[in-house]
């Protein structure tokens, strides 16, 4: 194993430590936790709009926080869900009077312990919602989960509940807001080679240097298919089908497209994929009004990439996907 790391079990407070006094005018850590919040000193009042999740997929989920997307993210260990008190203090920490939002992964851990901590809110008298991602549309069941997994969908989510937020929604609208873009949301991806966990020290799964697999999970969950390795326009061939069927048809329908690499994939690889995406969902008579690319929600070093269709059904979506956000993690270069 060879990592740019010192003790693996500090791993987590060392790269939460880097990480906020690397931007301390976006970021700060709660005393006692690994939760990054807001340090941008805007405390506009609004509802706080908070998740996280094992850490592993960076820059997902603090380097969304900022104005337009989360007040605050929980660092959990690596590929494991933080705490239901450690959820709890992101709640405290992001609640202004108007309530908390939870965006949540499907991921079993990760429902259960967001779930606790909403619980503990409010007991506490803070009103809290919560969605769950569920966008993986490649498997259900996996491991670690109970229907689909929640993946690099995730921040298209967070960008659109963010920017509702920061205009004023409510709690209870920004919920049944949330729903209604992850029902649009579908991803699925492709690995090429695994990741290894630092404290594991070995590769989550195995795969010859010649192979694929399709569906991969962002923890090295099992996939639908194996095969040899094929060429980028093929890759596309086979994602495209299943989002295809999954949409029942892609003609006529307007979309946010996202190529998202899962940590050892360089841009120049993504930037070729995602031209055969853009020339096949052209083929398919798909209509894309918002493109990204670029390694959004990771898997420590696994190569692949995910591909994210999310339907626009409403246009309010895309304003919302337009808008800033100042966050380290986002970027503003994704105007069509």
């Amino acid at each position: 194993m060879k990592k740019i790391i010192n003790n693996p079990s500090d791993i987590i407070p060392e790269m939460v430590n880097g990480l906020v006094r690397s931007y301390p005018n976006y970021l700060k850590q709660i005393e006692g936790t690994y939760v990054v919040a807001r340090n941008d000193g805007d405390k506009k009042k609004k509802v706080g709009i908070v998740s996280g999740g094992g850490s592993g997929h960076e820059p997902l989920h603090a380097g969304f926080v900022g104005k337009g997307m989360l007040d605050a993210a929980v660092c959990g260990q690596v590929f494991t869900s933080p705490t239901p008190d450690e959820v709890l203090a992101a709640i405290k920490e992001s609640d202004q009077g108007m309530g908390v939002l939870l965006i949540v992964k499907n991921y079993s851990g990760d429902v259960m312990n967001f779930d606790i901590a909403k619980d503990m809110a409010e007991m506490e008298d803070i009103k809290v919602e919560q969605v769950i991602v569920d966008d993986d549309i490649a498997v259900e069941d996996s491991t670690y989960t109970q229907g689909k997994r929640g993946v690099a969908g995730t921040i298209l989510v967070e960008k659109i509940i963010g920017s509702a937020a920061e205009n004023g929604m409510s709690l209870e609208d920004l919920a049944t807001l949330g729903k209604k873009v992850i029902e649009q949301t579908k991803t699925i991806g492709v690995a090429l080679k695994p990741a290894t966990v630092p404290e594991v020290g070995k590769p989550g799964f195995e795969i010859a240097d010649d192979e694929i697999e399709y569906g991969v999970g962002i923890h090295g969950e099992p996939g639908y298919k194996r095969e040899k390795l094929v060429e980028s326009k093929k890759l596309v061939e086979e994602l495209i089908t299943k989002l295809d069927a999954s949409y029942d048809g892609l003609s006529g329908k307007k979309f946010a497209v996202l190529t998202n690499g899962l940590g050892a994939t360089p841009l120049m690889e993504q930037y070729v994929f995602m031209n055969d995406v853009l020339n096949k969902l052209e083929e398919k008579k798909a209509n894309v009004l918002f493109t990204k690319v670029g390694s959004y929600v990771t898997s420590l070093e696994m190569a692949g990439v995910s591909l994210t269709l999310l339907e626009l059904t409403d246009d309010e979506w895309l304003k919302e996907l337009n808008d800033s956000a100042n966050t380290i993690g986002w970027g503003d270069t994704n105007v069509r």
